[in-house]
């Protein structure tokens, strides 16, 4: 009985423990914002994503490879870097921004929803073949 007891409060807390120190790194941003971001286009060299923040929405922590931002609509955000820095911004209608790859979570903190496509970049295919022209 006793062993029992100890081998499922040790299995309790090794998932407990296993859960909560789970990196976010490498989670996706349109299965854990599905309902803000979807995939509008993937092929072996991008991905492309649209999301619609409406005010007030954060973000649940997920990660990007490099990728471009074209805001379609603008408006002020708050983002939660992984590292736990916190910064305030505004993008502008028609803004398109470069970003390194990275792992955040955003939140509106306008009065009115921003539309932005994400232009994620893939590694380069195995091929050898380039994406200039």
């Amino acid at each position: 009985m006793c062993m029992r007891f100890l081998i499922i409060f040790g299995l309790t807390a090794a998932f407990t423990f296993g859960v909560w120190i789970t990196p976010a790194c490498g989670q996706d941003p349109a299965v854990v914002n599905s309902k803000t971001i979807r995939v509008r286009f993937e092929n072996d060299r991008v991905r492309v994503l649209e999301a619609i923040l409406p005010p007030g929405s954060r973000e649940q922590v997920h990660s990007h490879p490099a990728y471009v931002i074209y805001v379609l609509a603008g408006g002020r955000y708050r983002n939660y870097a992984a590292d736990g820095k916190i910064t305030e911004g505004t993008f502008q209608t028609g803004d398109v921004v470069y970003r390194d790859p990275l792992t955040h979570a955003a939140e509106n903190i306008g009065d009115k929803p921003m539309h932005f496509i994400l232009v994620e970049l893939k590694s380069e295919v195995a091929s050898g073949t380039s994406a200039r022209h």
